[in-house]
Formats: structure tokens, C-alpha cells, sequence
């Protein structure tokens, strides 16, 4: 199986590709898409829509896995984030690749076991869990991959109520 991890954003958008066999999980890409911060808002979301489509069309994945919104204390930065996140949201639909949404305390309860991991712990976490020599860069690369990890290890919770073989990094 191969997951395609999103960090949304409109400056810079992580992504994570991840190979799922035999119950090893295997980086196959990551990185960021980046957009210019004196562009305008529409060309800036052509971007990512354009980048993430050709992600999808590069590394075929089964399944997208995309990071819910949290807005704490800065709406304006939670409104941008939700116009990038839109943009891969529409890259995904038009490729007809299905999607999976995974809130922050989620994805740190599947990677840390504990929904209030910090920063360090949910990066260093990754690197373990996929035998990395060092922390992926940038943060935001990594946390794409914490996605797609999530993504796999519920998704392996999910298919062994079936009975079916699994992609389980537990």
C-alpha cells in the first residue's frame, strides 16, 4: 500500500510518501511544497493543487491521509491553513483517491501514544519508527509522515476486524 501523507498549509505544504508491506513501513519520499509569500492567495492554491496532483500522479497512492484543522488561538492562521488544505482536498477528489482526515490528537496518540506529545517527541518518534538516520527536515516534511503513519497503523486497526493482513508498524 502506499500512502500519501499531507501536512496543509499555503506557505509550505509537507508531504510524505509511505510504502506499507509486509508490516514495514518505508519512506519512499518526502518534502515540501512551498509557494512564494508575495504571490497572490489564488495563484498560491493553483500551486499546491498542481504539486499535489502530480504527487498523486508520481506515486499513485491508495490512499491520502490529511491532517484535520485545530484553530487555537490564530484564526487568520487557521483561515490560510484551511484555504491550502482545500487546495489538496480538490487534488485528491479530482484524482478520485480516497481520503483519510486525522485530527492532531490522533495522529500523536498513533505515534507517540500520548495525544499531548510536544514537538521533540512526535519528531523523534518518526525518525524511530522509520529507522531514519536523523529527523526529517523540515518540520514540516516530518509531520506529513506522522500522517501517513497514523494513517496506516489505524487503517491496520481497521482491517484486522476483517481478518484481513494489515500494514501495522505496532
Amino acid at each position: 500500500m502506499i500512502i500519501l501523507g499531507i501536512d496543509p498549509g499555503v506557505a509550505t505544504v509537507g508531504f510524505g510518501v509511505l510504502s506499507c508491506e509486509r508490516g514495514t513501513l518505508t519512506p519512499v519520499r518526502y518534502g515540501v511544497v512551498t509557494t512564494p509569500a508575495g504571490d497572490r492567495l489564488a495563484s498560491r492554491l493553483s500551486r499546491i493543487f498542481h504539486d499535489v496532483t502530480e504527487l498523486i500522479e508520481t506515486f499513485r497512492p491508495e490512499v491520502i491521509s490529511v491532517e484535520e484543522l485545530f484553530f487555537n488561538t490564530n484564526i487568520t492562521t487557521g483561515i490560510a491553513v484551511a484555504h491550502g488544505r482545500g487546495a489538496v482536498l480538490l487534488a485528491a477528489e479530482e484524482q478520485n483517491v480516497p481520503l483519510a482526515e486525522y485530527t492532531p490528537l490522533q495522529i500523536k496518540q498513533a505515534i507517540t501514544g500520548y495525544g499531548r506529545a510536544d514537538k521533540k517527541q512526535m519528531m523523534e518518534m518518526v525518525r524511530r519508527l522509520l529507522n531514519l538516520p536523523a529527523v526529517p527536515r523540515p518540520d514540516d516534511a516530518a509531520d506529513a509522515l506522522a500522517v501517513a503513519i497514523c494513517h496506516a497503523r489505524y487503517s491496520a486497526s481497521l482491517l484486522n476486524r476483517g481478518g484481513s493482513s494489515s500494514c501495522s508498524t505496532i
